[in-house]
């Protein structure tokens, strides 16, 4: 009996469903590291199904297929955000940290490729020149400025961005710097950030978006 009583309480109880699920990493094409619900990341073999009903169906290049309460959903790896059903649906990012606790994520400006690094300490989107220019932007039409970074004063223009898109976050007319010299990678700085509220868990960082 008591065991008959056990069996239809787990039944009734059921798995739980998954609201927010993020991949932030991967194992090749075999398994997908996962953030779910802004739990601790865990790995997730292909194949395999977690009890709040996530499955990871294919991993190919940065996209990952999942099954998230039996519907399929694509998602980019390193920082997509999905809502499943319910709960808080702002837009959202989760990203993670490398080994010297950097927390870098791709995204997109005016609908091109970047890799950022999270910095508060900017106060601006900041893209090295080289990175503009790949994206068609024509800075030198932007005001000019001078800058101080680690190799001294560098010339800089200040542009506005049409689209800065993290994970499911995409903002309009964000702020930004562009350095001619003294910087090697872009930075995912506070006219960013401003807009979104910060949310630190160990090795991850969700950014949900504010307005």
């Amino acid at each position: 009996m008591r065991h008959c009583i056990a069996l239809a309480a787990a039944v009734t109880a059921g798995p739980a469903l998954a609201t927010d699920v993020s991949a932030i990493g991967s194992f090749g094409n075999k398994a997908a590291v996962l953030v779910i619900d802004g739990g601790a990341p865990r790995t997730v073999r292909v194949g395999q199904k977690t009890f709040e009903g996530v499955a990871v169906l294919a991993i190919e290049g940065d996209r990952v297929t999942l099954s998230v309460d039996g519907k399929r959903r694509i998602v980019q790896l390193g920082n997509e955000y999905l809502s499943a059903h319910g709960g808080d649906t702002r837009q959202s990012a989760t990203l993670s940290a490398d080994a010297r606790g950097h927390f870098l994520t791709d995204g997109l400006v005016d609908g091109g490729s970047v890799r950022f690094v999270v910095d508060t300490g900017a106060t601006a989107v900041t893209l090295p020149a080289g990175v503009a220019e790949r994206l068609g932007i024509d800075y030198r039409k932007g005001q000019r400025a001078m800058t101080q970074t680690a190799n001294g004063v560098a010339p800089a223009w200040r542009i506005t961005l049409d689209r800065v898109k993290v994970g499911g976050i995409e903002l309009s007319n964000v702020e930004a710097i562009v350095l001619e010299r003294g910087l090697n990678v872009a930075l995912l700085g506070m006219s960013f950030l401003n807009r979104v509220e910060m949310r630190r868990d160990g090795q991850t960082m969700t950014l949900t978006r504010r307005y």
